[in-house]
C-alpha cells in the first residue's frame, strides 16, 4: 500500500467514527465532520490525479518510441 492509500483509509475510518458519534450525540459539530469528509475526498482525488499523471508519462514515452520507429521505417523506404 502507498502512503496516500493509508491516509485515505485512516481518514475514511475517522469520518465513519465522527458520523456515528454525531448520530449518537455529544459529538463534534457537523462542520467538523464535514471537514474530515472533505479531507478524505481531497486525498482520494489527489491520489487519483497523481496516478493518472504517471500513466500519462508512460503513454507519452510509448508514443515517442513509436515515432522513432516510424522515422526508421520511412528512412528504409
Amino acid at each position: 500500500m502507498k502512503v496516500t492509500d493509508i491516509i485515505i483509509v485512516v481518514l475514511f475510518v475517522v469520518t465513519l467514527i465522527t458520523v456515528f458519534w454525531y448520530l449518537f450525540g455529544n459529538s463534534p459539530t457537523l462542520e467538523q465532520g464535514l471537514l474530515i469528509l472533505i479531507l478524505t475526498f481531497m486525498f482520494t482525488i489527489y491520489g487519483n490525479v497523481r496516478e493518472q499523471g504517471s500513466r500519462l508519462e508512460l503513454i507519452e514515452k510509448s508514443f515517442l518510441k513509436l515515432v522513432d520507429d516510424f522515422k526508421e521505417h520511412v528512412k528504409h523506404k
